[in-house]
């Protein structure tokens, strides 16, 4: 099954990915004993198998024969899933929620420049100017946020944005190239989600030792393994046959507020004052780009 959204039902699905995504830290909050490693390992194992289920009942017996047939694309968006789905949980542990999703949000400047220089593709002012006015509100959480002590936290969640931007790009440039082919059908890359679940859980198991999640540790990630990564990675894969790059990227910034809000009345982390007026900032900038592109299609 390979349906194709309209570019606001993708929206309306990217916003919802994003509440997704945003549990994990308030979930973690809550974690009796499982740390680091092992909480890396345990939610990346229950995408996994959650994955080999939801893949064949979705798309049928198809999906390995497509999975073969993919090459290096499906692998190189897999392995950044990988770095995704580890450094995301590692950088949790490190430092505060907040801290950890601001860092995410420099994921829109990070993918507008990667997508431009490989795949050529202008991006509309209104895009560029979203782009920036995110980026003073990044800056203006981050330095608050280094100051505060969580300079080694920031780096490890560096690397989530990094191979975001590599990944959205890959994705778009799937679909350009196979719209250059009008023959042709784009790979599918939802199967790369659980790849990058498979490499993340063979990385992470010899770090995960001695293992001391308990029952209660097990139940909350393996929900995080469905809720929070199997099923809203896919749907994002999804969205980014009909939305950019930098529209993708822009959508999942909604992770940054949600996940703040969440860590805050769900763990008791209140968001310093810097968190909150640069978050409005990057929410205001979301807004403005998805109301000018709403405009623009109603005037086409």
């Amino acid at each position: 099954m390979n349906f194709k959204l309209t570019h606001g039902q993708a929206v309306f699905c990217m916003v919802m990915v994003a509440l997704m995504w945003s549990t994990a830290g308030v979930v973690t909050r809550h974690l009796e004993a499982a740390r680091a490693f092992e909480v890396t390992f345990w939610r990346s194992f229950f995408t996994l198998i959650a994955l080999l289920v939801i893949l064949p009942l979705w798309q049928g017996r198809i999906v390995w024969r497509r999975m073969a047939q993919a090459g290096w694309l499906l692998w190189v968006s897999g392995l950044c899933w990988a770095v995704m789905f580890t450094a995301f949980m590692i950088a949790l542990t490190l430092t505060t929620v907040a801290n950890v999703l601001v860092t995410l949000a420099a994921g829109p400047l990070l993918t507008a420049v990667v997508s431009r220089v490989v795949t050529g593709q202008h991006l509309p002012r209104r895009t560029w100017v979203a782009i920036v006015v995110a980026g003073v509100g990044i800056a203006w959480m981050f330095v608050s946020q280094v100051a505060a002590g969580g300079l080694l936290g920031s780096l490890v969640a560096m690397c989530v944005p990094v191979a975001g931007a590599v990944n959205w790009t890959l994705v778009q440039h799937n679909r350009l190239k196979a719209q250059a082919q009008s023959s042709a059908a784009p790979i599918d890359l939802v199967p790369a989600v659980m790849v990058g679940a498979l490499i993340s859980s063979l990385l992470t198991l010899p770090l995960a030792w001695p293992m001391a999640a308990s029952t209660h540790d097990l139940l909350l990630l393996a929900g995080l393994g469905v809720g929070q990564l199997a099923i809203p990675c896919a749907l994002s894969v999804v969205c980014a046959r009909v939305l950019t790059a930098p529209e993708v990227s822009l959508l999942a910034l909604l992770e940054v507020l949600f996940g703040t809000l969440l860590a805050w009345f769900g763990a008791g982390e209140v968001p310093s004052p810097h968190v909150m007026s640069g978050g409005l900032l990057v929410v205001a900038a979301l807004v403005g780009n998805e109301w000018l592109a709403w405009q623009e299609r109603q005037l086409a």
